[in-house]
C-alpha cells in the first residue's frame, strides 16, 4: 500500500489548477485549492513511488456514473476542468450527462468491456453499489465491480472509493463492500475510501463536514450520520489531489453548520490506515482474512502490491 510520490502529485495538481482556470466562473468547492504535503501525515507509507501514471492531462473515471452520487460526482469533475469519463451500462444514459463528459459503455461485472474505460486515467472514483443482501448482486456489484476495474487498469491511478457508513456491521451487503475497499488498499495504488452517511437527510443548515474514523456508529439509521450528495462528490473528487487524503479511510457525515471553504485541514487530521493491514484506521477486527473464501483470498493475492514497483 504505497503513497503517491510527490513529483506525480505535484505534476496532477499543476495540470488540475491550470484545467480548473479555464473551467467555468465561481468559487471552486471545498479542497479545491489542494496543496502538496511533506507526506508526513501518511506514516509507514512510502511517498516515493515510481512516475509511471500519466499526468498531462487529469483524465477521471467515474464508476456507477449514473446513479445519485455518479451524476454529481461527474458534474464536478467535469466542472474542476478535469477530462471526465462517465462508465454506463445502457448506452441511453447519455442523456443524464453534461455536455462535455465522455460516455463509456461498459459491464461492470465483465472485466473485457471495462479497458476503454480505464485506459489512460489518472484518477477513479467508485460510487458504484447496491443496497440489501442479496448475495449474488452484493458479491458482483459491491466488490466485484473493484476488483474487475483494477485488474484491467494498467498504470498507477488514484483511486476514490465510495462504501457507507456502518460497513463493518457485518451484513452480506456490508462485508462485500469492505473486501473491496480491501482490494484497493491492497493493490499499492494511492487511494481514499470515503465512508458517507445517509444521503440528504440533513438540514439545510446542516453543512460543516466531519470526518470520523474507526466505523462506530452501527444503528442502521440517519442516527449514524447523514450528508447532502453533492458534498459527497465534493469529497470524493477533492480527495484525488490531496496528498493529505492518501491512504486514508474514513465516515463523511454532516453537522449544524457551513460548509468547510477548505477542506485540507479536514484531511490532515486524519491519521493513515495501517501500512501492513487490509483494514481501515480502527476498525474492528470482524472479518477475519483467515476465514475469507478462497476466492477472496486470491483476488487479493492477486492485487497486492501491484502497482508498488
Amino acid at each position: 500500500m504505497i503513497g503517491l510520490s510527490m513529483r506525480c502529485l505535484h505534476h496532477f495538481l499543476l495540470a488540475a489548477s491550470v484545467l480548473a482556470g479555464a473551467a467555468t466562473a465561481g468559487p471552486l468547492p471545498p479542497g479545491a485549492a489542494a496543496r502538496a504535503e511533506d507526506g508526513t501525515n501518511n506514516r509507514g507509507r512510502d511517498t516515493e513511488k515510481d512516475e509511471s501514471m500519466n499526468t498531462d492531462t487529469p483524465v477521471v473515471l467515474v464508476v456507477g456514473a449514473s446513479g445519485s452520487i455518479g451524476r454529481p460526482a461527474v458534474a464536478e469533475a467535469l466542472r474542476r476542468g478535469y477530462e471526465t469519463r462517465a462508465l454506463v451500462r445502457d448506452p441511453a444514459q447519455a442523456t443524464l450527462f453534461p455536455d462535455g463528459v465522455r460516455i463509456i459503455v461498459g459491464d461492470l461485472t465483465l472485466p473485457d468491456t471495462l479497458h476503454e474505460a480505464v485506459a489512460g486515467v489518472t484518477g477513479i472514483i467508485f460510487t458504484h453499489g447496491v443496497s440489501g443482501n442479496d448475495p449474488k448482486a452484493a458479491e458482483q456489484v459491491n466488490y466485484g465491480a473493484v476488483r474487475n476495474v483494477l485488474s484491467v487498469l494498467k498504470a498507477p491511478a488514484r483511486i476514490a472509493l465510495m462504501t457507507a457508513v456502518g460497513v463493518t456491521k457485518p451484513s452480506v451487503g456490508h462485508d462485500w463492500k469492505r473486501r473491496g475497499e480491501r482490494l484497493v488498499r491492497a493493490s499499492g495504488l494511492p487511494y481514499t475510501i470515503v465512508r458517507p452517511g445517509w444521503f440528504d437527510y440533513n438540514a439545510p443548515d446542516q453543512l460543516r463536514l466531519a470526518l470520523r474514523q474507526g466505523d462506530t456508529h452501527w444503528a442502521g439509521s440517519p442516527s449514524d450520520g447523514v450528508v447532502a450528495r453533492a458534498q459527497i462528490a465534493q469529497v470524493l473528487v477533492a480527495s484525488l489531489t490531496s496528498s493529505a487524503a492518501n491512504g486514508k479511510t474514513f465516515e463523511l457525515v454532516a453537522e449544524k453548520g457551513p460548509a468547510p471553504t477548505d477542506l485540507e485541514p479536514l484531511f490532515s487530521a486524519l491519521s493513515p490506515d495501517p501500512s501492513d493491514g487490509y483494514d481501515g484506521i480502527r476498525d474492528r477486527d470482524n472479518l477475519p482474512l483467515a476465514k475469507e473464501p478462497s476466492t477472496v483470498t486470491r483476488d487479493l493475492d492477486a492485487l497486492r502490491g501491484r502497482f508498488k514497483d
